[in-house]
């Protein structure tokens, strides 16, 4: 009998130290799954909160992001960028090293409105965006940009006989072409379009214009905008148009019609007193004021004063250019 009893502690003795073994297995199984977990952890987050500090900005000037990522990553690299209105493929357009405490700074030129995103070159990335239109487009990493096209263009005075045409030259920047550029004339109070034309290859334009009454009108440029950049426009100066008269001259020593004496002066059948008018010849101009009546010899349309003719070098009876 104690043979057996001897054995039956023996396998008593290998049971429990099995369970010892079987209980041992799950946690150790459990520290290397922990410890397989913490190795495998996900790379940080790609795209990168970041703050916009303009969102309208003319073409030509920068757009700027800020932000702050975790200070773990830094000396990693911040890209910025950019997908175009209703597009979903991204392009990248500057990047920027994630300072000691995660801060960065990235900015770049952008050409056309569209969407900027900030990502943490280092980890993976969708290459898809919402299209502009899409509920949730926008969002803390995904922002609009509006860039304003600049118009290259010098206003200046022009001056033109009625019925010959005016040429007002420029350039659209970005550079686009088939893109309508208006040319408007302010009358009164209001403006009208008074010549079209399309941008060139290069974004240039030139606007033929013909004016058809005599005067000064300010004229400018306008672009509507379309799915690349918004609307612009800017002032392209003024034009006086002349129409040619005769005209003769005459010391207004004496009284005057209008009861004053105007330095440079002239006199008309039918204007108000005190209009303006600017009158040209031989190359010169000189702007004077009605102030007296005349002349009543026939086929004359002027009378200037000694100061008015003096300051265009006229002398006798002849043909003048006048913006009224």
């Amino acid at each position: 009998m104690r043979p057996t009893r001897r054995r039956l502690r023996d396998l008593r003795r290998a049971e429990v130290a099995i369970g010892a073994l079987i209980l041992a297995i799950p946690a150790g199984a459990a520290a290397v799954s922990a410890g397989q977990a913490q190795s495998a952890a996900p790379p940080p987050t790609a795209a990168l909160p970041a703050h916009l500090q303009a969102s309208h900005v003319r073409f030509g000037r920068k757009v700027v992001l800020t932000g702050t990522a975790s200070a773990a990553d830094a000396g990693r690299t911040a890209e910025l960028e950019f997908a175009s209105v209703g597009q979903r493929a991204w392009s990248p357009l500057a990047s920027a090293t994630i300072g000691s405490n995660g801060a960065f700074r990235v900015s770049a030129q952008a050409r056309h409105s569209g969407m900027l995103r900030v990502l943490d070159a280092s980890a993976n990335a969708s290459t898809a965006v919402p299209a502009a239109g899409d509920p949730g487009a926008l969002s803390p990493t995904v922002q609009r940009i509006i860039v304003t096209p600049v118009f290259q263009l010098h206003p200046q005075a022009v001056t033109a006989l009625a019925g010959s045409t005016v040429h007002v030259r420029g350039r659209l920047l970005p550079g686009v072409s088939g893109r309508r550029i208006r040319l408007e004339a302010r009358s009164e109070s209001s403006w009208h379009t008074v010549a079209t034309a399309s941008t060139g290859g290069r974004g240039g334009f030139d606007l033929r214009y013909v004016p058809s009454a005599s005067g000064t009108q300010t004229l400018r440029v306008r672009f509507a905008g379309d799915g690349l950049n918004s609307h612009a426009g800017t002032a392209a100066g003024e034009v006086t148009t002349f129409q040619t008269a005769v005209a003769s001259w005459y010391d207004d020593a004496g009284g005057t019609a209008c009861g004053f004496h105007a330095y440079f002066g002239v006199a008309n059948r039918s204007l108000p007193c005190g209009t303006k008018v600017t009158i040209g010849y031989g190359g010169h101009t000189v702007t004077a004021t009605v102030d007296d009546r005349g002349p009543y010899v026939g086929g004359r349309d002027w009378d200037l004063n000694q100061n008015s003719a003096a300051a265009l070098g006229f002398d006798g009876v002849g043909t003048v250019w006048t913006s009224s």
